[in-house]
């Protein structure tokens, strides 16, 4: 017999810690080789991390929820026969399921520490009744009164006082990097939103001909794939806003190729697939790949390759779309349009009242590369590139 300590590997593109999301083993287990240990969470997507060898779980490091370094303990296992060993003990930076000592790091949630905190209570003197003695409300109330913890696996009970009930649900994996980018998109960028209303009519019409004769036969065709093409029309005449902003350096890098980023919702919250060189890619060819993006990142198969390096995003809330909205940029970027629902409603056309599909653009831009004018010239060009589709087809080199 012999034990083999699996530590957590290098995933690559520099990432250095990552978030435990789900254990799918606990100690005891007998498991074969690349049957799933853990899913862990990047701050692109959850990766599953297989067994590289079989054998008995001896112990498992890291809770669900906790975030772990690269190259640390994850797992040991138990081998029959001979087998490179390592001592247990010699890499086990994560606490061993056990009840919590004085000697060792409590384990809370960061509700549970600011409460004690509060209180004045040292939680390496409270005994934790939660999975791995991890210390939870219901210990904080009975070391206050003297009593035992509740028992492992007990629901724990509100004091009798206590009316108003409050779930807490920790936000974890995607998820929570999902939250954390967000917020610092928000702190580091100055937002500005410039919105535009824009006469789809006549894209319209083009797009249910174009399904109507060739939905069978190829991708059908949602309004994205449209404004892709707008996108790589306008973009190479505003190449600041095609870039990405590094702050920290100072430096502004404009892209040739436009990588329009997807925002897309899924069950773990907004992903971004990366629909690359969509200047050139053809109609049907920016519908399928967009389709195919969209429904790995829903179904939580996308890439970190397929979920990073965007230049551009684009983001659609479909039928619940309103009126307008100020979107969020994907930090690097300097910019992300916006698309609002269609909606059909009268307007004056050549002194005429009549009823046409209008759809609004919100977009916002970072101010610090983009200026206010440009921004509106450039949407101005999505604007005419959508409301003449044909336009989206013709050449440069045709254009007198």
């Amino acid at each position: 017999m012999g034990h083999h300590v699996f530590k957590l590997p290098d995933i690559g593109e520099g990432t250095t810690e990552v978030e435990i999301i789900k254990w799918h083993v606990a100690a005891g287990d007998a498991v074969a080789e690349d049957q799933p240990l853990v899913d862990i969470a990047t701050d692109k997507a959850v990766v599953g991390i297989p067994s590289p060898v079989a054998g008995t779980i001896v112990a498992v490091h890291g809770n669900e929820g906790e975030t772990v370094p690269v190259g640390a303990a994850l797992v040991i296992f138990e081998l029959a026969g001979e087998a490179e060993t390592e001592p247990p003990s010699a890499h086990t930076p994560g606490p061993a399921p056990q009840s919590v000592t004085a000697s060792r790091k409590p384990m809370a949630s960061p509700s549970v520490r600011q409460r004690a905190r509060d209180m004045g209570i040292l939680l390496q003197y409270v005994s934790g009744s939660g999975p791995g003695g991890r210390i939870t409300q219901a210990d904080l109330d009975a070391h206050v009164a003297g009593a035992a913890p509740p028992a492992q696996g007990a629901a724990p009970q509100p004091p009798a006082a206590r009316r108003d009930t409050v779930e807490e649900h920790k936000m974890i994996g995607v998820r929570r990097k999902i939250a954390e980018h967000m917020q610092e998109a928000k702190r580091r960028i100055p937002h500005f939103s410039y919105v535009e209303e824009v006469d789809m009519t006549a894209l319209e019409s083009l797009r249910a001909h174009l399904n109507e004769n060739y939905g069978t036969k190829r991708t059908r065709l949602t309004l994205l794939p449209f404004i892709v093409k707008a996108l790589v029309r306008a973009l190479p005449s505003h190449p600041q806003i095609n870039a990405r902003y590094d702050d920290e350096k100072g430096v502004v890098r404009r892209y040739r190729e436009v990588h329009a980023g997807i925002a897309t919702q899924t069950p773990n919250g907004l992903l971004v697939p990366v629909l690359r060189d969509a200047g050139a890619r053809g109609l049907w060819d920016c519908a399928a790949e967009i389709a195919r993006l969209v429904a790995r990142a829903r179904d939580g198969k996308a890439s970190r390759d397929e979920l990073g390096g965007s230049t551009i995003t684009l983001t659609s809330l479909g039928a619940m779309g309103g009126v307008a909205f100020t979107p969020i940029i994907n930090h690097p970027e300097v910019a992300i349009v916006g698309v609002n629902k269609l909606v059909e409603r009268p307007v004056i056309r050549h002194g005429q009242v009549v009823v046409r599909t209008m759809m609004n653009l919100s977009s916002s831009f970072d101010h610090r590369v983009v200026d206010g004018w440009e921004a509106a010239v450039f949407i101005q060009e999505l604007k005419q590139s959508l409301e003449q589709p044909a336009t989206l087809f013709i050449e440069e080199a045709d254009v007198p």
